[in-house]
């Protein structure tokens, strides 16, 4: 049918654009698939199980007095590390007994010295000689005379005496306070001291198992890379297949993942144009069997129509005599308006002169001698089973690469073996950590509290003795009238002063004690400890002596030094890095991916098989489309064909004839007339049914073949070359193109398994300089020490002393101001108005 042949030379048309577009653009070099989160190897996380937890200075709303007291010791103490003084009292104690560099840097102490020896002294004095004026009546007693300026001053007194009992005030409690903080801070900081070496001890001693456990992660990305390369049984169904193709496939009882993917990667990619080529090569197959039964169709129908039209035309010469003669019979009436059209009955189309398909036919003759079917059949199958070929030809490499990954992990396991600390990580002496207990100072907190008891008693006295004086005042109508309310207020301030004369000294002597402690704590180690002068000063040759050697103690190289030390380990180096022992080791020279990687990116590289080799057409069926173009079956003259087949069999319509005559027969008066023209009709009828009708039968059929034919000629050696370079050249670019996939499939599966290797090694390196051999635990043990005095006992002690001589320096002024304020409350002597 005619919908037929417009469907299949659509298809035809489709194939042959599909397969132009993969002759001109072949298979592009595929970019491998980005990393997916499956890519990314997954570790424990290794912390080390035995860890220096590093202690850090906790914000205090008493920040601002730690800072007032660092400056005034700063003002104090203004002399540099005293590092003469202390090499000749390190290596000969005795020679610095009664040195005077021992005095001179520690002059700003010798005058606070000689200020609270003065204040300790001219107190107690100042008391007694107070106490014998109070017994002669001369101090604390009364006023003699009354003055207009007397409230003025008493107010001015109050005054006074209010600010420094507040100055005090505060001074006390910030007293309590770091007086508690002292007690509570000092017992857990130097409980700490052992607990931090102990777990430094242990850290060192667990740097092997560390190391160790490092190197046997090495199953992780070794487990991966074994799951990438196969192992594992098909799930299902691959989509992409034919499903025979799949049941091949699944038939297998475990399938490589690499040779799996690689063959399918192949196939995915010359799909397209071989099933393209192999469609083309079954249309030319079509287009050799049809042609050739079109061809036999036009020689039968042609010699067929030139036999009938020689039966037909003595009947149509007799009918057409017999017909004109009854017409031109006198006695027929009305007929000569039909003779014409009976003069006119002949022949039309003669198929006799149409050109001869005979010689095509002859150079056709036993074609198709091979078996297309079978044969696109069989390339098709071959092509098919690439991916099954792919791991049949992959086993043995695949095998090898996990052998290759065995002695991988033996050479893995050479970063423990060559690992150097073992000899330098001896641990810490036990018995030094064993000895170190925290001080318990009881008895300075408790004569602390007692005496900012004692403060607080005096604030006591000092408030209710201005209270009940004031109120007394207002309620005194005359100066020199007797109040028992203000008497009883000045007897108050007068105990207050009784035990400020009484305690001041022992106020003294315990802020100079703890001062004394503290502020060469402070500036002597503290201060000293920030700026790294101490570290300089141990790393300076000849200021320690032989049995203080921290360089030998702590297993450091002899061309290093504890500043260089802890500079690197609190920057985060490794312990070897540390100890310098990185000319006999040098992990990153252990952990480049080349010396783990070698044989495996090598084997991968040289590994080559055969895997598109698809044979799809076979030299007699090559011989048979070339005799097809041949055949000359384009030259014939299908337009003479189509010329006489737009002939009818008869010029003139012998039903149209027949009608007419019929037409004619009613008229007639004579019967006999009438009787002539319907046989006549009936014969034309019958001519009509038998003989030109089954000619026009033959002339549709003649013309369904014609049409094809006339269709394929003009493109018939074209196709037919077109298809046989098309598969020549895909048979020829089949294996080429299948090579260039696999190298780009192994390229890409290299690539994602060095980054397995990558990883590992990157996190090998991480760990044993993060965490299992890391130095970072001795800086944070050095930086705890500091955090331990300085911070957490030394800023406390220090601000306790400075509070509490505070209290102790304005007890002066608030004696006074009480003495004075005293006489005020008591009545005047002489009124003078």
């Amino acid at each position: 049918a005619p919908g037929s042949l417009l469907a299949t030379a659509g298809a035809m048309r489709a194939a042959g654009l599909l397969l132009a577009w993969a002759l001109l653009h072949p298979a592009a070099t595929q970019q491998c698939h980005p990393a997916s989160p499956g890519g990314v190897l997954r570790f424990t996380d290794r912390h080390a199980e035995i860890r220096v937890p590093a202690l850090h200075r906790v914000p205090s709303s008493l920040d601002p007095l730690y800072g007032l007291v660092r400056r005034c010791l700063d003002l104090i103490q203004q002399n540099p590390l005293p590092t003469e003084l202390l090499r000749t009292a390190l290596n000969d104690p005795g020679s610095v007994r009664t040195s005077q560099q021992v005095v001179q840097y520690e002059l700003g102490y010798v005058v606070c010295a000689a200020v609270a020896l003065l204040f300790t002294v001219a107190v107690p004095v100042a008391g007694m000689c107070f106490c014998y004026c109070r017994s002669r009546r001369r101090c604390g007693g009364r006023l003699r005379a009354h003055r207009r300026s007397l409230g003025c001053r008493r107010r001015c007194l109050l005054a006074c005496l209010s600010f420094t009992s507040l100055i005090i005030l505060i001074s006390v409690t910030c007293a309590f306070v770091t007086n508690q903080r002292v007690k509570g801070q000092m017992e857990p900081g130097l409980r700490a001291v052992p607990s931090t070496l102990r777990t430094l001890r242990q850290h060192l001693e667990n740097v092997p198992q560390g190391v160790q456990m490092v190197v046997d992660k090495f199953e992780v990305p070794r487990k991966q890379i074994i799951s990438d390369l196969g192992g594992k049984r098909s799930a299902g169904l691959h989509p992409e297949l034919p499903p025979g193709m799949n049941e091949v496939l699944t038939g297998r009882r475990c399938l490589a993942g690499l040779s799996r993917s690689v063959g399918l990667s192949i196939h995915a990619q010359l799909k397209a144009m071989t099933y393209a080529a192999l469609a083309d090569l079954q249309d030319r197959a079509s287009d050799l069997q049809t042609s050739l039964h079109h061809l036999q169709i036009l020689d039968r129908t042609a010699r067929a129509l030139a036999a009938a039209r020689a039966e037909l035309e003595p009947a149509l010469r007799e009918r057409r005599r017999r017909v004109v003669a009854l017409l031109d019979d006198p006695r027929c009436t009305s007929c000569a308006s039909v003779l014409g059209r009976a003069q006119s009955l002949e022949l039309g189309a003669d198929y006799g002169k149409v050109p001869s398909v005979e010689k095509v036919l002859k150079a056709l003759a036993g074609l198709p001698r091979s078996d297309f079917a079978e044969m696109i059949r069989q390339g098709n199958g071959t092509f098919n089973s690439i991916p099954e070929l792919a791991v049949e030809r992959m086993a043995q490499v695949i095998q090898d690469l996990r052998d290759d990954l065995a002695r991988v992990a033996e050479k893995v396991q050479s970063i423990a073996d060559g690992f150097p600390l073992p000899d330098y990580t001896r641990p810490l002496p036990q018995p030094g950590i064993s000895r170190l207990r925290p001080a318990a100072l009881p008895s300075r907190w408790i004569v602390g509290t007692v005496l900012c008891s004692i403060i607080l008693l005096i604030l006591a006295c000092n408030v209710t003795g201005m209270a009940l004086g004031a109120y007394g005042l207002s309620k005194r109508e005359d100066p020199s009238d007797y109040e028992c309310r203000g008497e009883a207020g000045a007897k108050f301030l007068l105990v207050g002063v009784g035990l400020a004369f009484l305690f001041s000294w022992l106020l003294i002597l315990l802020v100079f004690a703890t001062f004394l402690v503290g502020g060469n704590i402070q500036t002597l180690v503290c201060r000293n400890w920030v700026n790294q002068e101490i570290y300089k000063f141990i790393d300076t040759p000849g200021n320690l002596p032989p049995s203080m050697n921290l360089t030998r103690q702590l297993n450091l190289r002899r061309d290093s030094n504890l500043s260089s030390a802890y500079r690197e380990c609190k920057s985060g180096a490794g312990l070897w890095e540390v100890l310098q022992l990185d000319r006999s080791y040098d992990l990153d020279e252990h952990l480049k991916t080349p010396k783990y990687t070698a044989d495996f990116q090598k084997r991968l590289g040289d590994f080559t098989a055969n895997l598109g080799d698809v044979r799809l057409l076979r030299s007699e069926g090559r011989q048979d489309l070339e005799t097809f173009a041949r055949s000359g079956a384009d030259e014939v003259d299908y337009g003479r064909f189509q010329e006489e087949m737009e002939n009818p069999v008869v010029q003139t319509s012998l039903p149209g004839l027949a009608r007419n005559l019929e037409g004619l027969q009613k008229m007639q008066r004579n019967s006999t007339v009438a009787g002539r023209l319907a046989a006549e009709a009936r014969a034309l009828w019958q001519m009509q049914n038998s003989t030109v009708q089954s000619q026009e039968a033959l002339v549709a059929k003649l013309g369904e073949s014609v049409q094809f034919l006339s269709r394929l000629a003009p493109h018939l050696k074209e196709r037919v070359k077109r298809t046989l370079a098309t598969t020549a050249s895909l048979e020829a670019r089949l294996p080429v193109q299948a090579q260039q996939i696999l190298r780009q499939e192994l390229g890409c599966f290299t690539r994602k398994e060095l980054r397995y290797f990558t990883q590992y090694l990157n996190w090998v390196g991480q760990t044993l300089r993060e965490d299992v051999a890391s130095c970072q635990p001795l800086s944070t043990a050095l930086d705890n020490g500091r955090v331990i005095l300085c911070d957490r006992i030394a800023d406390p002690w220090n601000a306790f002393w400075f509070s509490l001589g505070c209290c102790t320096f304005f007890l002066i002024p608030n004696i006074i101001f009480a003495v004075r304020l005293t006489k005020h409350f008591r009545p005047i002597r002489n009124r003078l108005m």
